[in-house]
């Protein structure tokens, strides 16, 4: 079979012959069948990943010793998380429409100073006010973070690998949240300074940083919506031959995809088109409701259980095999990612998650807590990376960054609310309501999935533009 590289066009009957598709080098890209970039792309990716979602529960664990340092309440020390899910909406957006503007590399660098200078601000925290104050600007930059590595990652995989490699990084970032119980039950319960320790550690990932300009090669998808279509034609062919070093053979055939839409001034404004502005509302909902569940397990779950009756060090203790499930479910998605409809796949995965949180919170006991908390765990380790990778999927690339980032961003007042909602639903109904309340978010979740489109080993440049 030719290896169709340069510049030609279909000339067969009906697809070619009514869009007389150039064979661009997005097509080049999406054909190739294995990675093709230096794995320490996504080393340097995946360190930085980690030490965000490293920082995002290390509150969780901290929380109820600051409380005690800073004489507040638990609950006050809880807004530090509203905060720092403020600071994600609005850092997450700023964050995405530079993406969009002038590259997904700088982005990333961007994301990574703030959320470590944020953190190394709140490991110094000297009263609550501080703390709320400086976990919002870490919030910043991991909501930014986190909006720029989706479409980073997304972009750069040709189209089949697209689920695995976004999932290879979330990995990368589960291995943040699983490794935080065993530090944190080290540090905080027996170090006055424990929890400031904890935050410093985070805040490593700024790290990362000088290796980016080095290591991150621009994305070709982004490089076509700025006319810079040559620069996307040599960063393909290098790809090309990459790939041809590592299979020993030629490339498959690629197929035509449809054109990219230009870049836009505001990238904003593409996203009040149809069907972009109907996809926008789907996706907040989907993760506004799904984060008033999540962050109420991973920012709340030792407050809930040390008001059960359980002490912080036997909390830490179940959440650290629980927390294992992370891991192991973020590494799962990297072998099926690419070979079930995600759609379909997120669906039953939330309303799993939704079965764990409803045993957890009517039977509770230690063996309760470690085995359904492993399998919630595990159930958020599948669901979050093929959501995020299924989320960028409905947005073109001239504002798929702003996309993500808007969604996942208004999504996240959801996860603000987590606090008062949760903590409240406790409050007035028990321990077994706070749960009850966070299970029946993974079934709204799952039901909104179910009105996205198929997007699963489809080009992006199509998924953009179905129906």
């Amino acid at each position: 079979m030719p290896d169709m590289s340069s510049g030609t066009t279909q000339g067969s009957h009906g697809v070619g012959r009514a869009r007389r598709r150039r064979i661009g080098p997005l097509a080049r890209l999406d054909r190739i069948p294995v990675w093709p970039y230096e794995r320490k792309l996504l080393w340097v990716v995946g360190a930085g990943y980690f030490f965000a979602f490293f920082d995002i529960v290390t509150i969780s664990f901290a929380a109820p010793v600051i409380a005690t340092q800073f004489h507040v309440a638990k609950s006050t020390v809880t807004l530090s998380v509203t905060s720092s899910l403020i600071g994600y909406i609005i850092g997450a957006f700023a964050d995405a429409t530079i993406a969009d503007k002038w590259g997904r590399r700088l982005s990333l660098g961007l994301s990574v100073a703030v959320f470590s200078l944020g953190t190394v601000l709140a490991a110094a925290s000297t009263n609550v006010t501080e703390l709320i104050i400086f976990r919002f600007i870490a919030g910043l930059g991991i909501g930014a973070e986190i909006a720029a590595v989706t479409t980073y990652i997304g972009e750069l995989s040709p189209a089949p690998l697209r689920g695995r490699y976004t999932s290879w990084a979330t990995t990368a970032a589960y291995a943040g949240f699983a490794v935080v119980p065993f530090i944190a039950r080290g540090l905080v319960p027996n170090f006055a300074s424990g929890w400031r320790i904890l935050f410093l550690i985070g805040a490593l990932g700024g790290v990362t940083i000088l290796f980016m300009r080095r290591s991150l090669p621009q994305s070709p998808r982004w490089l076509v919506t700025q006319d810079r279509v040559a620069e996307a034609e040599d960063l393909v062919a290098e790809a090309e031959d990459s790939a041809r070093e590592t299979i020993d053979d030629e490339l498959p055939r690629p197929e035509p995809v449809p054109d990219e839409a230009k870049a836009e001034r505001f990238p904003f404004r593409a996203l009040l088109r149809p069907p972009m502005i109907g996809r926008v509302s789907l996706f907040v909902g989907i993760w506004f409701v799904y984060y008033i569940g999540n962050y109420g397990w991973l920012t709340l779950a030792p407050t809930l259980f040390t008001g059960k009756g359980y002490s912080l060090a036997d909390s830490t203790t179940y959440l650290i095999v629980s927390g294992l499930g992370f891991l192991l479910g973020a590494f799962a998605t990297t072998r099926f990612a690419d070979r079930l409809e995600r759609k379909f796949a997120a669906a039953v995965v939330a309303v799993v998650w939704a079965i764990s949180l409803v045993v957890i919170g009517i039977f509770v006991s230690p063996t309760i807590i470690i085995v359904f908390g492993f399998i919630a765990s595990t159930t958020i380790g599948l669901l979050v990376p093929m959501l995020y990778t299924y989320t960028a999927e409905h947005f073109s690339t001239n504002a798929r960054a702003t996309g993500v980032a808007l969604t996942d961003g208004l999504g996240h007042i959801g996860g603000a609310l987590a606090p008062l909602i949760v903590l409240g639903a406790n409050a007035a109904w028990g321990f077994s309501g706070a749960f009850v309340v966070m299970a029946v978010t993974g079934v709204l979740a799952g039901a909104l999935i179910l009105l996205g489109i198929r997007a699963t080993g489809r080009s992006l440049e199509s998924t953009a533009t179905a129906s």
